[in-house]
């Protein structure tokens, strides 16, 4: 199962991954209007890997088949910089 993986310019970390390069049918408007303007990132073959560094590779086979996409949001760790500033007192 080859995989086309699309970075999202609107949200780091955030990735959207089709059945077919360049074929966004499935993607609902909405989700392409929140993500931005997909900008390929790499393809994957699914088949011959067993896992993924953050996602389980079963959910995203299950989920690509059953809606022909799979969105992988930003990991919950990630903190604004904002955040690592010591609080003014």
């Amino acid at each position: 199962m080859l995989t086309f993986v699309y970075r999202s310019p609107k949200r780091s970390e955030m990735y959207l991954y089709l059945m077919e390069r360049d074929n966004f049918d499935a993607v609902p408007e909405s989700l392409l209007k929140a993500f931005g303007t997909p900008e390929f990132a790499l393809h994957v073959n699914l088949e011959k890997r067993e896992t993924l560094a953050r996602e389980n590779i079963n959910e995203v086979r299950q989920q690509l088949k059953e809606q022909g996409f799979f969105l992988q949001m930003p990991p919950s760790q990630l903190l604004d910089k904002n955040q690592l500033k010591p609080a003014q007192q």
